[in-house]
């Protein structure tokens, strides 16, 4: 059944698997990279109109491809339809990018019949930056039309980058699963990344199969901030000072320290559990 909003599952459900699934069936490389199978050739080519060019309805879709070439834009339309919704081959279904959970459907465009208007999903936009091979400057372009679906990292990309520059791009190594339950580099931190990123996986544990968008962004939204704080070898990705300037946006003060002070009230109410057990 294809995916509406919200219908897929937490970032360790993405990991385990939308991400595997995703790259089985629409590659694990970037076609810009070498030659792909045809079918993953066309579906990243998709993915990546609506990376770069934000929401559209199939038929934008084959405007961006083909311009104002009327001939052939309702083939191709016809063939985006296919990629989205799967097909039936000898009475087997093959999944479309909505099943998977990669495009949802996000509101209606009446400039000609009814048409249904496109976007990435969050899992959408994380198998974008793990497979597609994206310069740094279409991840800003990524960022800009998708600021309002992921509005504490997009909605504040370009604020970020004034501070940190290159490591906001570092959302990457959450694409692709690495350092997604990896506690061991929690080490290379003064910060409390540890305790931090282990209750940041308690909070949303019970969403592996789903969860609500606002949900999937806040998880996403905390897990890149917080690692932001582990240190890179000898380098440390932001010292106090950059902290300390992120965080002189009230908004981002407000929303993170809402999260760290949860986890304070998580640890405390445990430790008081712990201090009960008392001593035999």
């Amino acid at each position: 059944m294809p995916s509406e909003i919200g219908v897929y599952g937490n970032l360790h459900s993405y990991k385990l698997y939308v991400l595997p699934t995703a790259k089985r069936l629409f590659g694990s490389y970037s076609f810009r990279r070498k030659t792909a199978i045809k079918h993953h050739a066309n579906v990243q080519k998709m993915l990546e109109i609506l990376a770069l060019h934000g929401p559209l309805t199939t038929w934008g879709m084959a405007k961006v491809v083909l311009h104002d070439e009327k001939s052939g834009i309702r083939t191709k339309e016809k063939e985006y339809r296919r990629l989205l919704k799967g097909r039936k081959d000898r009475g087997k279904h093959s999944p479309g990018v909505l099943d998977v959970g990669l495009v949802v459907a996000d509101g209606k465009n009446y400039d000609r019949a009814p048409a249904d208007i496109y976007r990435l999903s969050l899992h959408g936009i994380l198998y974008c930056l793990d497979v597609l091979d994206f310069t740094n400057k279409e991840i800003d372009t990524l960022a800009k039309h998708y600021s309002h679906v992921l509005p504490w990292v997009f909605g504040k990309w370009e604020y970020l980058k004034s501070i940190i520059g290159g490591d906001t791009y570092r959302l990457k190594t959450l694409a692709n699963g690495i350092f997604l339950d990896n506690i061991q580099v929690t080490k290379m931190s003064k910060f409390p990344v540890f305790e931090l990123l282990t209750y940041l996986s308690i909070k949303y544990q019970e969403y592996f199969e789903y969860i609500d968008e606002k949900k999937l962004a806040d998880q996403i939204s905390c897990w890149f901030y917080t690692h932001l704080l582990i240190s890179s070898g000898s380098k440390s990705s932001i010292d106090d000072a950059k902290w300390k300037k992120i965080t002189s946006d009230q908004e981002i003060k407000k929303w993170y320290y809402g999260f760290a002070d949860e986890a304070i009230r998580f640890y405390q109410e445990r430790f008081t559990t712990i201090k009960k057990l008392g001593r035999k």
